[in-house]
């Protein structure tokens, strides 16, 4: 199967200078700030979402050069990106991401806390410095809406009557929110039509969705190895996703196991083969198909070329990774 970096060709250099800017942005005055962003701009992980920044780049200023404001944006984009993960991992109590020690399993909670909130503060002096107050504003709602994704998920742990609407809108705050205003501040500094511009914000909408909604399913049919992380971890700690949504309309049982908190023994086994037995993963399966479908609709407001072509393929990908 063709990997996801393969598809960044259009932006393949791009991308490996945005690498070596993003250790440079974080400075040397403080050395385990300096350390810990070394251990998170290493070489790991797939930088979809700066990748995706200048694919739209190209697709939007053909056969011309990236602009210095496109690339400082994909590289906020990643840092805000990086620092929620941070965070997400100190909430989590996540020892791996990607199969690599994680920042606080690395220097502790402290000091992940820390770099987590100099990121943040780091990415909005950047993104001030861009001296565009509407694509401020559109990456501060980013920030906003991770934590409202945090906090949701929080207060509805180990919660049935969680709807798919609810568990779509959580996902949109912590992932999709992200693409979807990176892209449409794509738009902005790129002066397209305000009809373009929704657009591209559809695109990365539609592929966060996508790309959530496929990590779900893959938290219950990949191993740990390929996860990097337990699997069905989610669901252990009560995260309920698309999967177990669905079952549990099959299988009212699973809602009694989920809301006892699997204290019994075999519990959680047997709240995973239930997940397995139903539909719930094929209809999750369905659900993404119809955001990728979306997301790949959207990009027709741009005209062909190679990063248009890119974007498209992207949408495909992620599909194709749990079909």
């Amino acid at each position: 199967m063709t990997s996801v970096t393969s598809l960044f060709a259009p932006v393949e250099t791009d991308l490996d200078l945005l690498t070596q800017n993003l250790k440079g942005l974080i400075g040397t005055r403080h050395p385990i700030l300096s350390a810990a962003a070394e251990h998170l701009f290493g070489a790991r992980g797939k930088r979809i979402r700066p990748a995706i920044v200048l694919l739209l780049a190209k697709a939007t200023l053909i056969d011309q050069e990236i602009p210095a404001k496109h690339r400082r944006l994909a590289e906020i984009t990643e840092m805000i990106h990086t620092a929620s993960l941070v965070h997400d991992d100190v909430v989590d109590e996540a020892s791996v991401r990607r199969g690599v020690p994680t920042v606080h399993s690395s220097f502790g909670n402290r000091i992940a806390v820390l770099a987590g909130d100099f990121l943040f503060a780091q990415s909005s002096w950047y993104l001030a410095n861009l001296d565009n107050l509407r694509v401020v504003k559109l990456l501060s709602q980013v920030i906003m809406d991770l934590a409202e994704g945090e906090i949701q998920q929080g207060l509805n742990r180990f919660d049935t009557n969680l709807s798919i609407e609810a568990y779509l809108e959580k996902s949109y705050f912590k992932t999709a929110s992200l693409l979807a205003n990176s892209a449409k501040a794509v738009g902005v500094l790129s002066e397209l039509s305000e009809t373009a511009i929704h657009q591209l914000y559809a695109y990365g909408r539609h592929l966060g969705l996508a790309f959530q909604i496929v990590d779900d399913i893959l938290d219950f049919t990949s191993s740990d190895e390929v996860l990097g992380k337990p699997a069905g971890s989610d669901l252990k700690s009560g995260n309920l996703t698309a999967p177990v949504l669905y079952a549990m309309m099959e299988h009212p049982f699973l809602a009694t196991l989920i809301e006892r908190e699997f204290a019994e023994t075999g519990d959680f086994d047997q709240a995973i083969d239930l997940v397995h037995q139903s539909a719930g993963i094929q209809r999750s399966r369905d659900l993404a198909a119809t955001q990728a479908k979306a997301a790949v609709e959207s990009l027709q407001v741009l005209p062909p070329s190679a990063a248009r072509q890119a974007l498209h393929d992207i949408a495909d990908y992620v599909l194709r990774r749990v079909f």
